[in-house]
């Protein structure tokens, strides 16, 4: 237990991040479709979850993380649409509230995995 605090500890001292991509693309035409639906196994393939159809998260140990995911993103925008990304601290994050229907829900624990060697 004493050692799962340490690295928790130590881990907060990176400043947790939470990275959100929201956005709105167009999907009129078979070409934005196939664009929209690109971006979407894009952002999955970089390691972010789908929060809400149109709203991705992902993990983030630091803010120098954040930045590497952030410019990823920006290289993946498609031609056209909305996109919009945000951060947050873990902090932030553990203080958000989501409702299911009438129910609130905690987001999901995502534990945090690092290896350490020594």
């Amino acid at each position: 237990m004493a050692n799962y605090l340490h690295t928790r500890n130590r881990l907060n001292a990176y400043r947790l991040m939470w990275l959100f991509v929201f956005f709105d693309l167009p999907v009129l035409s078979r070409t934005e479709r196939k664009a929209a639906a690109k971006f979407r196994k894009d952002l999955l393939k970089d390691g972010f979850q789908m929060m809400q159809y149109s709203v991705y998260v992902r993990f983030c140990v630091s803010a120098e993380k954040a930045d590497v995911h952030t410019r990823r993103v920006q290289r993946l925008l498609p031609k056209d649409g909305r996109v919009t990304i945000a951060r947050i601290t873990d902090k932030q994050y553990e203080s958000m509230l989501n409702f299911w229907g009438r129910m609130p829900q905690k987001p999901e624990a995502q534990g945090y995995q690092q290896l350490e060697l020594f």
